[in-house]
């Protein structure tokens, strides 16, 4: 590796051919190149020379660290260490998508660690200490979740995604019809994430609750004063009580998450929901928010309507990020992961409507999305935003219930 660094070429050319160094000159101070766009203006216009003599850097030092990374990155491609999966997927559907992985594997001829909890232990155990984490050589190589916090907060996921870290190799080019023809489009177009699928969030509402109220169809009348007090929240299930704050935002504002807080009678978890349903019992609430998956099981209730919001179910989408570095050799993972097999387990096993084409979700007619949408999503902060969010919800939930 020694003398391959040409100290004469501009930080640009030298990020393009050894993307493995721009962690190490962004912890040097050239937070530029830590964005794509400004890695290209500014990089074009200094030499790796005269970037140390910016920063007072001496020069070798600087090189060498620089090498190390590099052949860090290059030791890790050529197979020396095993492929790291890591993330959440949704409980109905986490055995069967493990056991079609554990069998792909198995064909394999280098070694993968699956690191796949069920998607009712949040995230924590996996964000924690990711603010340490200096340069992609400590990230795992593929990660799965639902939700919006760890791939979109801008210190965590996002901060190596603008590293140009990772590139979508899934190699969906179309979208199911039910999305294409909602308005919905998943496609990341600038290619860093892969979708898989949805979960969508829909009503159960309790009829023997409502009072002479009608059936709520919207979420705009979720909101409103009419249905104070009176909807159980899935705040447990943080991928898509976080989905239900950011999209609520987005449709509504600070007021719309205000009124979310005023609206919530109980924090209710869906499987809670799904077990009490059956009876008859003091201080119920007359609207549920749950995953569609557990409408299924609310069906066997002769009292509970399901409603798919006419405003659209709130989105939180299943998400896959591949290391851009290890896509080549990480193929075969990443083609089971996007396969129509593992669509029609999403789709048919958890009511997780599949991306795919070439998959039936058996969705209703007509069935509309809330989804905040790319440019949202990269221009907000969505990590600090639903900090915030959450927050602002809790008091409205305190104040309602004075």
């Amino acid at each position: 590796m020694k003398g391959k660094i040409d100290i004469n070429k501009n930080l640009f050319e030298i990020t393009e051919e050894y993307p493995a160094v721009i962690s190490v000159l962004v912890n040097k101070g050239f937070s530029q190149l830590d964005n794509e766009a400004k890695r290209k203006s500014f990089g074009k216009q200094v030499t790796l020379k005269q970037a140390a003599g910016l920063k007072n850097l001496d020069l070798e030092k600087l090189i060498e660290l620089m090498e190390t990374e590099i052949e860090k990155n290059s030791s890790k491609n050529s197979g020396e260490k095993k492929i790291k999966i890591s993330g959440s997927l949704p409980c109905p559907v986490k055995i069967p998508m493990t056991e079609e992985l554990e069998k792909k594997t198995a064909e394999l001829d280098y070694e993968v660690e699956l690191d796949l909890k069920s998607a009712s232990q949040g995230l924590e155990w996996l964000q924690d200490g990711f603010d340490q984490i200096e340069s992609e050589d400590g990230l795992s190589d593929i990660f799965i979740s639902a939700g919006f916090d760890l791939f979109f907060d801008k210190n965590l996921m996002d901060r190596f995604r603008r590293q140009d870290v990772f590139k979508d190799a899934a190699g969906i080019k179309e979208l199911n019809k039910d999305f294409t023809e909602a308005g919905v489009d998943l496609l990341d177009p600038e290619g860093d994430y892969s979708v898989l699928s949805i979960v969508p969030a829909v009503f159960l509402v309790n009829k023997e609750e409502l009072d002479g109220r009608k059936v709520p169809r919207s979420w705009e009348e979720i909101l409103s004063k009419e249905f104070a007090n009176s909807v159980s929240l899935p705040v447990s299930d943080f991928d898509l009580f976080n989905a239900i704050l950011l999209n609520i935002y987005k449709a509504y504002g600070r007021e719309g998450v205000k009124k979310l807080g005023r609206s919530m009678k109980k924090a209710l978890h869906p499987s809670q929901m799904v077990k009490e349903g059956g009876r008859k019992a003091d201080d119920q609430p007359a609207i549920t928010i749950m995953p569609y998956f557990f409408t299924r099981m609310a069906k066997r209730f002769p009292h509970m309507e399901f409603v798919w919001p006419e405003d659209g179910a709130i989105v939180s989408p299943i998400f896959m990020l591949t290391k851009k570095s290890k896509n080549e050799k990480m193929q075969p993972l990443i083609d089971l992961m996007a396969s129509v097999k593992m669509g029609k387990i999403l789709a048919k096993q958890g009511l997780f409507p599949s991306v795919l084409p070439e998959v039936d979700n058996g969705l209703p007619e007509n069935a509309k999305f809330m989804w905040p949408g790319w440019d949202f999503l990269r221009g907000e902060n969505p990590g600090e935003l639903l900090r915030d969010l959450e927050t602002e919800f809790n008091k409205s939930v305190e104040v309602a219930a004075v």
